[in-house]
């Protein structure tokens, strides 16, 4: 009997694993591509468009409403520093320089500090043209990622190509069919090969996953813009309410956005009170959900090969949790999640991201300030 409840246990959390992987970022392609018309509670013919539901938080997915369309991309967009003009670019802690050329590569980006890695495998730091970008582009080559696509960095071997076979058959999707590295991380998936796919697990998931991501509460946050994806702050000293959102934002705008910095994290910006909300829906399920710690261990660093969850990207968790939701997660298992989920609010989805993008890998311990 404990068995089986250990069996079932392990099933129920690896569909509630919140991290698919997405060896994509929203620019791997320099372009936006076309969205997938399907929808997000039943299959939809290619001619039907997609309708976002009233309550999808459109800030997690990249955009300011659920109204707008697919935002134009370009990989040298002003947000990444414009055109390149030949100026090698440096940074603090790397002996190496590059041109924003080969910063943007996708098919072999800069490395700016190798010995934070293992030697990558040709899939991470090359992919395969046309059809596969590298891993690390969109990943960074520690696997620590960007709020845009996620943090692989020490996600369990076996988790990762589980993933990897859920893109490949559709299994995982987006609620917002603007969000173009969904269907772009499809596509990689079903040019990868079986070898390719273990190679890039077996890397990342090498790795142990170490601080990204400061947490602050606060009802004024700086002013941002949404570019490629992702709220970057904009110059001055602007604010603006807060609202419902959580705003992902680089530490150091210029070090993230333009030169790829991958030892450059992250702040998120909550709203006041939601991490001890979400505390006591992570920590209890607040007469709401499952608490996590049964599946995901008491330090929510993980559990064999459930994923852990503790200082990860809140908003890619909210992607995660909304999509599940609204059955855009429809490989096996993925109906056990449904009751785990179905009575979350937006709100509540929120302040779990919140808390647990609060916790300290290495310590399990809150480090969130205001």
């Amino acid at each position: 009997m404990n068995f089986f409840r250990g069996v079932i246990c392990f099933l129920v959390l690896t569909c509630l694993g919140m991290f698919p992987v997405a060896l994509a970022a929203q620019e791997s392609s320099g372009r936006v591509e076309k969205p997938a018309q399907s929808s997000a509670r039943k299959p939809a013919s290619p001619e039907q468009k997609q309708e976002l539901a009233s309550d999808l938080p459109a800030w997690a997915y990249g955009f300011d409403n659920a109204t707008e369309g697919p935002r134009p991309d370009s990989p040298d967009s002003e947000a990444r520093g414009g055109k390149d003009d030949g100026t090698l670019r440096h940074l603090p802690g790397s002996t190496r320089s590059f041109t924003l050329t080969q910063i943007r590569d996708n098919s072999g980006p800069a490395d700016w500090y190798p010995e934070d890695h293992p030697a990558m495998p040709e899939i991470v730091a090359h992919g395969h043209k046309p059809t596969v970008v590298a891993c690390s582009f969109c990943h960074y080559p520690n696997g620590k990622g960007r709020p845009v696509n996620t943090n692989l960095a020490g996600l369990p071997y076996s988790y990762i190509l589980q993933t990897l076979a859920d893109f490949k058959t559709g299994a995982r999707k987006s609620a917002d069919p603007r969000k173009s590295n969904t269907n772009v991380m499809i596509g990689f998936t079903k040019s990868m090969s079986d070898d390719e796919m273990k190679d890039a697990a077996h890397y990342f998931s090498s790795m142990k996953w170490t601080p990204w991501i400061r947490v602050v509460e606060a009802d004024m946050v700086p002013k941002t813009r949404i570019a490629n994806g992702i709220y970057l702050r904009v110059k001055g000293d602007e604010k603006e309410p807060i609202r419902n959102r959580i705003i992902e934002t680089p530490e150091d705008v210029e070090a993230m956005e333009v030169l790829r910095d991958a030892r450059s994290g992250f702040i998120a910006y909550v709203p006041e009170g939601s991490i001890k909300k979400g505390s006591t829906l992570v920590m209890t399920g607040g007469g709401k959900t499952t608490r996590c710690t049964i599946c995901h261990g008491a330090d929510l660093m993980g559990l064999g090969p459930i994923p852990g969850l503790a200082g990860r990207s809140p908003s890619y968790l909210v992607r995660q949790l909304y999509d599940m939701q609204h059955g855009l997660r429809t490989g096996e298992w993925a109906s056990l999640m449904l009751p785990v989920v179905s009575k979350l609010t937006t709100d509540d989805m929120s302040a779990i991201a919140a808390y647990l993008a609060s916790l300290d890998p290495s310590t399990s311990a809150t480090t969130a300030t205001k």
